[in-house]
């Protein structure tokens, strides 16, 4: 199993941009220096949940702080580009990380973004689809034209070319039937979240990327990402304290999926749902947290239930401080990573 880091680069109490970012990359440079295979930067726009509108950018400045870590994007969001600059912008950022970028995509689930830049959120399926295709087509066709619903344009070719090729891996981020399809008959890696949602949340992605791929007639190698909270602390009463900042991130991402976010001066509001779970369910089913012993049991339940390849963990979780950030991030290392490389 490989390992990533993955970064939100949220701010729940607003702070200054330059502390965010500076944070951000001094774990960076930890999880390279400890030794996870990976980190992950998110896109997001307008809004104190994430301070990062380019992560091709970020990916860049990571790759020259680091010396092994594979960077990429979780996710860039294809709607919210055009796909010829896009397969430019990543071409670019795949010299300048010298072959270091993974690059992962997705349709996007917020209206609150998709409104301030003028588009529909309706049409994502069919925008992201299309965009998708033309920017595969670009980074790996000497030249070619378009005609299609949203983008059309003659002959063209792009600059610079990556240095993987035909371009660098490609993940996509899967919920839905329909997306798990769409990357498996692309031939893309896959990647789910379950987001402070128990285990039994991804079998059902699992389960369908593996029906895919039998109907597809797939036989390349597996690559099925998870992505998910993580926290390890000296005990589990330490770890279970600090669920208030998983809390966080469940309240913003299910307000921002529902459009039921409240949002000012781009502070958005962490009200609480009617629905969502407990401390106590997000410390034993919905995270993987708790004393490095419990941690190593939480994850092999996935190991069980998914064939994940590769887990990508979110351990800078709401307004958590960077050595608590840290020290998690070394417990795991050194105390659950080991049993499952």
């Amino acid at each position: 199993m490989k390992f990533g880091v993955f970064f939100l680069l949220q701010s729940p109490d607003m702070r200054d941009s330059a502390t965010v970012y500076r944070r951000a990359l001094e774990q960076m440079v930890y999880a390279d220096e400890l030794g996870f295979d990976s980190v992950w930067i998110a896109e997001h726009h307008f809004s104190n949940y994430g301070y990062c509108p380019n992560p091709l950018s970020l990916a860049v400045k990571a790759a020259q702080m680091t010396r092994h870590v594979r960077v990429g994007t979780a996710v860039l969001v294809l709607p919210l580009w055009h796909p010829l600059r896009l397969a430019e912008e990543i071409a670019m950022a795949d010299v300048l990380t010298e072959g270091r970028l993974e690059v992962g995509v997705a349709r996007g689930y917020q209206s609150y973004e998709f409104d301030r830049l003028g588009l529909n959120i309706d049409e994502s399926r069919e925008r992201s689809d299309e965009t998708l295709d033309v920017m595969l087509k670009a980074l790996s066709a000497d030249s070619f034209a378009h005609e299609g619903r949203f983008y059309s344009f003659p002959e063209t070719t792009i600059f610079p070319k990556s240095v993987q090729e035909p371009h660098p891996p490609v993940w996509l981020a899967v919920a839905s039937n329909e997306s798990i399809e769409s990357a498996v008959r692309r031939g893309l890696r896959c990647f789910t979240t379950s987001s402070a949602r128990p285990v039994s949340s991804v079998q059902g992605a699992w389960e369908v990327f593996q029906r895919a791929r039998r109907t597809m007639g797939r036989t390349d190698d597996v690559e099925f990402a998870v992505q998910q909270h993580v926290h390890v602390a000296a005990t589990d009463q330490e770890a279970r304290g600090r669920m208030e900042h998983s809390i966080w991130h469940y309240r913003q991402v299910n307000r921002l999926r529902t459009a039921r976010e409240r949002v000012e001066r781009g502070f958005t509001y962490a009200d609480p749902l009617e629905d969502e779970p407990s401390f106590d369910d997000l410390f034993e089913t919905h995270t993987i947290s708790g004393s490095p012993e419990t941690a190593r049991e939480k994850l092999q339940r996935y190991q069980d239930a998914v064939g994940l390849t590769q887990l990508n963990c979110y351990f800078a979780l709401g307004a958590l401080d960077n050595e608590t950030v840290k020290s998690s991030m070394r417990m795991f290392a050194e105390k659950v990573m080991p049993h499952f490389k």
